[in-house]
């Protein structure tokens, strides 16, 4: 339990000061720091949706929704017996990260993204896309804590594999 909370306290942290900086040095001074040029730079952006900014419900929605969410994968991981290291580091990513964007939600009415890779941007049969969004220390938490849960998911959740197999068996 111990790893779970200081991941989270790790991720918030990390999200927030970085988060920080941005404003600092992109924001205020209206800059782009190109990294690789044509593929990462840092460019400050204000996100009132949600993943890849879409916004399909009102900012207060939002906020609940990631509220009770967060809310609950806290009180599913306390109640669960399992304490192995990756479904408490699946799970403190998530966590963290979701409280990181929320805390942006709260204070400033919107979440701050700064991370740019440009994997294509142009038109395809005639419209405009740019194939991956401006993000944030906090999405790339969530991010990753998904697909841990996915790609290990035996080894995260060994119980109900067991019992999966025994039922078909």
């Amino acid at each position: 339990m111990k790893l779970f909370l200081s991941l989270i306290l790790l991720v918030i942290t990390a999200d927030q000061l970085t988060k920080k900086l941005a404003v600092t040095l992109l924001r205020d001074s209206a800059q782009t720091f190109t990294i690789i040029p044509n593929l990462f730079s840092l460019t400050y952006a204000e996100n009132k949706g949600v993943a890849f900014g879409v916004e399909f419900a009102p900012p207060a929605v939002l906020l609940l929704l990631t509220g009770l969410i967060t809310a609950t994968v806290v009180f599913y991981v306390i109640r669960s017996k399992n304490r192995s290291p990756l479904f408490l580091l699946s799970f403190g990513l998530i966590v963290g990260g979701g409280i990181g964007n929320m805390i942006d939600r709260v204070s400033i009415g919107h979440v701050i993204d700064f991370i740019y890779f440009d994997l294509y941007h142009g038109n395809i049969f005639g419209t405009w896309v740019s194939l991956w969004p401006i993000f944030n220390v906090a999405d790339s938490a969530i991010t990753t804590g998904a697909c841990m849960l996915i790609l290990f998911y035996n080894r995260v959740f060994p119980d109900a594999t067991a019992r999966e197999q025994n039922n078909a068996g």
